[in-house]
């Protein structure tokens, strides 16, 4: 009996896939290439946390946040969607914080895009 997950690739199928990488060669499109800016993103996403919002948020995978009201950034998307956090982030991050000390951020486009993907990427999403 097959595994139900298993694929099988008839000639009618080929030609698509043939297609599909010579189109992807053709443009330089590769995994490699696709990976390097993804990579940048989540070193960049985790440096503007860490830079920013490690003083009171735990911005990684453990440990405990600095300033116990703060919730670690790991488990953000038990209470926001994520990708609503953009707008706040780009017009002055003020979301969820009652706290007078919190500082008050705005981060760039290309930074937020960044740093939600950490987040996401932390959050496991």
């Amino acid at each position: 009996m097959t595994s139900p997950c298993k694929r099988s690739w008839t000639p009618a199928k080929r030609p698509l896939l043939v297609a599909s990488l010579g189109v992807g060669l053709l443009f330089g499109v590769t995994a490699e290439s696709m990976a390097a800016p993804k990579a940048q993103a989540l070193k960049n996403g985790e440096m503007l946390a860490r830079e920013n919002c490690a003083s009171c948020h735990a911005t990684t995978e453990k440990g405990e946040s600095p300033n116990t009201k703060a919730p670690p950034f790991r488990t953000l998307s038990k209470r926001y969607k994520l990708d609503d956090l953009e707008e706040s982030l780009a017009e002055g991050i003020t979301i969820g914080h009652g706290n007078a000390n919190m500082p008050h951020f705005i981060f760039e486009p290309e930074d937020i895009g960044d740093l939600i993907a950490y987040l996401k990427k932390l959050n496991r999403l």
